[in-house]
C-alpha cells in the first residue's frame, strides 16, 4: 500500500517518489526509489530515513568485550548530553541483556503508541527506547538468529517516534557482531564510535578489534575511553591503581584515535546503577563526575559541515603552500625519544612537486613541559614524524597547529620525508608514550 505522504513526482515515471513530509528535499536520499527495492522495501527505507534526519548527530557505544562498563558509560555520557541543554535519545539495542531500563529506574515501565509511532520512555527529560520495555518477564532469554536481530534493531530505530533530537546515542552490546553491524549499516552515517574498555592487557586488546571494525565500515572512531581506571577512596578521593594501567591510552595512541578520558572505579557509579540513579547527573559534584563531563566535550563539538570544510582547508593549504617536516635524530637516524633528543631535522617539503627543498638541523632548547609545540610552531614547523609520543603531547601540539604521524621506523630523516611523500611510509605501533 502506498504511504499517502508520499507524492509522486511528475517529471520521473515508474512510480519514482518525490521528497517526504519530513524534509521536502528532492535531491533526499528518501526520496528516490533505489532500481533494485521493491515497494515495500522503498516504505521501510524512507519511513527509517524519514526518522533518522530528525536526529542531528547519532553515536554509538561499543566495546570490544562484556564487564567493562559499556552501558554506564552510555547512560552517562546520554545524561551528561541532556544537562549540557541537549535534546538527547538513549536506543538500547543490546538484545540478549538490555540493561538501560535498570540503570536509569525505568524496570516496569510499558511502551506506549501512538499515530506517529512507538513513544519512547522518558527519563527525566531523556527519551529512552530498549527491548527490555517489550518483555512481559524480566527474566524472559531472548534467543535469536542474525535476522530476527536485524529485524528488532531496524523496528527500534523506524517504528520510535524520536522527534527532532540533538543526539542519539546508542548502547550496543560488546563485540563485533549482529547487533553493531545491523546499526552501522542502517543508519549509515553515524557521527562516530566511543569505544570503551578497562586498563588491563586482556581487555585493551580486545579495542583494536573494536577500531578496525569501525574503520572496515567507515564509523569515525571519535575517542576511547577507560573505565575502571584504578579505585577512588569513598572517603579522600585518592587513585589506587588496582589493575595494570594505562591500556586504553596506549592503544589510542597506537591506533592514533583519540583518547576522551580514564574514568576510575567508584562505589557511588555502582550504587546508581542500581539504584537507577544516573550518577553524573546525582553526584555531579564528584571528581568523577567531572572526567564523565569532561569526555562529552569532542561530542559537544561535533559540527560535520565544519569540520569537513577545516579539513578540506587543511588539505588545500598543505596543497598550495611548502610544507617544513620536523623529525627528532639521533646519530643520523629518527630517535624514538621525541620529548628527550638533542637534535631536530627540519626539512622544507614542496607537497605539490613531492621533493625536499631545504634540510636544516636545530639544536633542542631547554628541556621544559609544554615549551617544545611553541617552539617548533615558531619555526615554522606544521608536521611531525615520529616513533612515538604521548597523547597530552600530540594534544598540545594540534594546539599549534602541527600534526603528528608516529609509529615511524628507525630511517635516515630524508628517507622518511620521502617515504611520506610517496604514500609509503610505513607506520608501527607508539614505541615511546611519554
Amino acid at each position: 500500500m502506498k504511504d499517502k505522504n508520499m507524492k509522486t513526482d511528475p517529471k520521473n515515471g515508474n512510480g519514482t517518489q518525490a521528497a517526504c513530509d519530513s524534509c521536502h528535499d528532492k535531491e533526499c536520499a528518501a526520496a528516490i526509489r533505489k532500481n533494485d527495492e521493491s515497494e515495500q522495501e522503498f516504505t521501510e527505507r524512507r519511513e527509517l530515513e524519514s526518522r533518522l534526519c530528525r536526529i542531528q548527530h547519532k553515536i554509538v557505544v561499543l566495546s570490544g568485550k562484556g564487564g567493562v562498563g559499556k552501558s554506564t558509560v552510555a547512560v552517562n555520557i546520554a545524561v551528561a548530553l541532556l544537562m549540557a541543554g541537549k535534546r538527547v535519545g538513549l536506543l538500547d539495542v543490546d538484545i540478549h541483556g538490555p540493561s538501560i531500563p535498570t540503570m536509569l529506574g525505568l524496570d516496569g515501565a510499558r511502551l506506549q503508541g501512538s499515530t506517529d509511532g512507538l513513544q519512547p520512555v522518558d527519563a527525566d527529560g531523556l527519551k529512552v527506547m530498549s527491548l527490555g520495555f517489550m518483555l512481559g518477564d524480566a527474566d524472559q532469554a531472548v534467543i535469536w538468529r542474525g535476522p530476527m536481530k536485524m529485524g528488532a534493531i531496524k523496528q527500534l530505530l523506524k517504528d520510535v517516534a524520536w522527534g527532532d533530537l540533538d543526539y542519539l546515542v546508542i548502547d550496543s552490546p560488546p563485540g563485533t557482531g549482529d547487533e553493531p553491524l545491523s546499526v552501522c549499516q542502517l543508519i549509515g552515517n553515524l557521527d562516530g564510535a566511543v569505544v570503551v574498555t578497562t586498563p588491563q592487557k586482556v581487555a585493551a586488546v580486545d579495542v583494536r578489534k573494536s577500531i578496525n571494525f569501525c574503520r572496515q565500515l567507515g564509523v569515525p572512531v571519535l575517542g576511547v575511553v577507560e573505565n575502571m581506571s584504578g579505585f577512588a577512596c569513598p572517603k579522600c578521593g585518592e587513585i589506587t591503581q588496582i589493575f595494570s594501567t594505562g591500556g586504553g591510552k596506549r592503544i589510542a595512541a597506537d591506533m592514533g584515535v583519540p583518547f576522551l578520558g580514564s574514568v576510575p572505579m567508584d562505589v557511588a557509579i555502582a550504587a546508581s546503577g542500581d539504584s537507577g540513579l544516573p550518577f553524573v547527573r546525582h553526584n555531579a559534584a564528584s571528581p568523577t563526575a567531572g572526567v564523565m563531563r569532561e569526555i562529552i566535550r569532542p561530542l559537544l563539538a561535533l559540527e560535520p559541515a565544519a569540520v569537513a570544510a577545516t579539513m578540506n582547508d587543511k588539505i588545500e593549504n598543505k596543497e598550495k603552500s611548502n610544507m617544513k617536516i620536523v623529525i627528532p635524530v639521533a646519530d643520523g637516524k629518527l630517535s624514538t625519544h621525541f620529548g628527550h633528543c638533542e637534535r631536530f631535522a627540519l626539512i622544507d617539503v614542496d607537497p605539490t612537486e613531492k621533493k625536499i627543498i631545504k634540510q636544516d638541523e636545530l639544536k633542542a632548547p631547554p628541556h621544559e613541559p609544554g615549551l617544545l609545540p611553541k617552539w617548533l610552531a615558531e619555526r615554522g614547523a606544521n608536521m611531525i614524524i615520529a616513533g612515538g609520543m604521548g597523547q597530552r603531547a600530540q594534544a598540545l601540539f594540534a594546539e599549534h597547529g602541527i600534526e603528528v604521524v608516529i609509529g615511524a621506523p628507525a630511517e635516515t630523516p630524508e628517507n622518511l620525508v620521502n617515504s611520506y611523500l610517496a604514500g609509503t611510509l610505513q607506520s608501527g605501533e607508539n614505541v615511546c608514550d611519554h
